[in-house]
């Protein structure tokens, strides 16, 4: 199987052996610079997918690859954001921005040396998502929405080539939630990070992505595959059309079948 991140026959239960299986027979295989959404229904697997293929978990079947390499280890390459920011309180909005690079390497290696370099390029992905002048600030003194602008900073700021979504913006308010869409878009477009994101959210999939995952109900694998086909870029105008919506309904009714 061909493809910057693939899954191929993945089975995995969290209780080892002999437990009920999360996924099985997962198969999936996402281009370089593509960007992908898997959706499905609760419990289906797809936050065990996102644990596997950035080697936060090992499979007890099947094979994962990244970049063409067997994933085997925490995979370095990679950078992530949850529903929880989970921002460091006791550091400043920048300080948290900047802990990957006090982790990764070559980057651990280097941050003492070139700390204003490191700081700079914090400070402009922090402008560059609306919060600039905000590096200062501590997290207690952002919103929601400005929290989680800061936890895409920080998954951003090693420069990952995969770039990992689980449910980030699932707390927020619906026009916070859209004028993240529109971060994320451009970040993409920008970039051409790899990208994976999964959402209960039909609406967000496809206005993101370019390829939609549906699984289905535990044990998770992948039921369908659908292409978005709207041209890029994309406007929230046109969430509001009737391909748009039609294209929502399909999906959706592909879950209510693999929840039955």
């Amino acid at each position: 199987m061909e493809g910057f991140v693939t899954l191929e026959q993945v089975g995995h239960a969290y209780g080892g052996p002999g437990t009920p299986l999360a996924v099985d027979d997962l198969t999936l295989a996402v281009d370089r610079g593509e960007f992908a959404a898997v959706v499905g229904p609760s419990g289906c697997g797809k936050s065990t997918l996102m644990k596997l293929a950035t080697g936060l978990q090992f499979p007890q079947s099947g094979v994962i690859t990244v970049a063409g390499e067997v994933v085997d280890k925490p995979v370095k390459i990679a950078g992530m954001a949850f529903q929880a920011p989970t921002l460091l309180p006791w550091r400043t909005t920048l300080d948290n921005v900047l802990l990957p690079l006090e982790i990764v390497e070559p980057h651990r290696s280097r941050i003492r040396r070139k700390r204003a370099a490191y700081e700079e390029r914090g400070e402009a992905l922090l402008a560059h998502v609306g919060l600039e002048g905000a590096g200062e600030k501590y997290p207690w003194e952002l919103s929601g929405g400005m929290q989680m602008r800061a936890s895409l900073c920080r998954a951003l700021v090693h420069e990952p080539q995969l770039l990992m979504l689980d449910e980030p913006f699932g707390a927020l308010d619906a026009f916070t939630r859209e004028e993240l869409w529109c971060v994320i878009r451009d970040i993409h477009a920008e970039s051409h990070v790899t990208i994976i994101l999964v959402t209960h959210d039909l609406r967000e999939a496809t206005f993101l992505a370019d390829r939609i995952f549906v699984m289905s109900a535990r044990p998770g694998h992948i039921l369908i595959e659908r292409r978005v086909a709207f041209d890029r870029p994309r406007d929230l105008e046109l969430t509001y059309t009737a391909p748009f919506q039609d294209m929502v309904h399909e999906l959706r009714d592909h879950i209510v079948e693999a929840r039955q």
